[in-house]
């Protein structure tokens, strides 16, 4: 028996939980402070294993995560709407999704303002400048304002690799390397 794709399941939901939050944001007039706040969620998730685990184990209750994200909400002095937010999110027990809720909120906060979405991975960080002229040539390229979401992945060893819509350019070293490495096969 096929194992079911849930990938469509879980997209499907943290769309419909992050057009959910952007609307409430928009009613508020608040797009830009739940934007940073969910900013500052996704920098802790990606900095904590504990709070990463906390949030996709199926071993920990609902009634846990509330009190884990109350405390966490409280602690970090996040808004009052990402706030509760979290908390309603923790008590349906849809805390795996969050990271897609950041994804999809980004992505409806960007169109509203009229900008694209770019997805950049970079070996290393980003400084601001860098990300600055990235914006610029990218902007130049597309001819519209650009967002830029920076992953640091090591294993692309140098380079970047941008995704912007259904294009993306991979200017890494290991992708350098993996087509040398072919090239080299079919001469030796």
């Amino acid at each position: 028996m096929p194992v079911a794709d849930t990938s469509q399941l879980i997209s499907g939901v943290a769309e419909r939980y992050a057009s959910s939050l952007f609307e409430l944001a928009l009613e508020a007039g608040s797009i830009e402070a739940v934007g940073a706040d969910l900013t500052r969620i996704q920098a802790l998730i990606d900095g904590s294993a504990d709070l990463k685990r906390l949030i996709v184990s199926p071993v920990f209750s609902a009634d846990d995560q509330y009190k884990a994200i109350s405390a966490l909400v409280e602690k970090f002095g996040v808004s009052g709407l990402v706030g509760n937010f979290l908390k309603v999110v923790a008590r349906n027990r849809r805390l795996f999704v969050l990271p897609g809720i950041i994804r999809a909120f980004r992505l409806l906060a960007a169109r509203h303002k009229g900008e694209i979405t770019a997805d950049v991975t970079s070996a290393h960080a980003l400084t601001p400048a860098q990300e600055t002229e990235l914006k610029a040539a990218l902007k130049g390229v597309t001819g519209k304002d650009v967002a830029v979401n920076v992953t640091v992945d090591p294993s692309i060893l140098g380079g970047l690799i941008v995704k912007v819509g259904s294009r993306q350019i991979d200017t890494s070293l290991r992708t350098k390397l993996s087509t040398l490495k072919l090239a080299l096969k079919e001469v030796g």
